[in-house]
């Protein structure tokens, strides 16, 4: 089930690609924790200076049981472009719902992060691609729309990834990818 996400968009017109963008990163947070009831996205461009140009901030309010967890960085770490504004926040929401899983259940730090492995194929021409799992080495279908922050074309042989994998229709699929490291 897809937890529902609240977007707001303060002091910038709201954004289908960015609500869109969000959304995708939203849905990646319950690889990390599932009981998550509520998510709520701020996405501003504080009051700035006239000497500076555009920044964004983007805050992540979650609710998780017995907890309120809030993304919020100082005005001086705003960036220049939204999107990379929205992946930071959510890098640290993804850490700091890693974490609060650990708090919970300790003896199952070594069971907590996602999948790891390596670009084994990929198919440009055809938009999907297969990775190499970490320690069995087991072969997992991947999509280019799976493919977060649009880095699908930049995948090559070899490529370090992370990923949330389920059952799909013929084996295991990956639902996201995330790009550690290019090969």
């Amino acid at each position: 089930m897809a937890l529902p996400v609240q977007i707001t968009f303060r002091d910038i017109p709201p954004s289908a690609a960015i609500a869109a963008h969000v959304e995708r990163r939203a849905e990646k947070l319950e690889t990390f924790f599932l009981r998550m009831s509520k998510c709520h996205v701020v996405v501003e461009e504080p009051h700035r200076h006239s000497r500076q140009g555009k920044k964004y901030r983007v805050e992540i309010d979650m609710h998780v049981p017995g907890r309120e967890l809030v993304i919020s960085k100082n005005p001086e770490d705003s960036k220049e472009d939204l999107h990379a504004a929205i992946d930071v926040a959510f890098d640290d929401a993804e850490r700091i719902l890693e974490e609060y899983a650990r708090q919970l259940r300790p003896d199952l730090k070594t069971h907590l992060a996602p999948p790891r492995g390596v670009v084994s194929k990929v198919f440009h021409d055809r938009g999907y691609g297969f990775i190499a799992a970490e320690g069995d080495g087991h072969d997992v279908y991947f999509h280019r729309n799976s493919v977060l922050d649009d880095k699908f074309e930049k995948l090559n042989v070899g490529t370090k990834v992370r990923y949330a994998e389920e059952d799909g229709d013929k084996g295991p699929q990956a639902s996201t990818v995330h790009v550690l490291s290019a090969s």
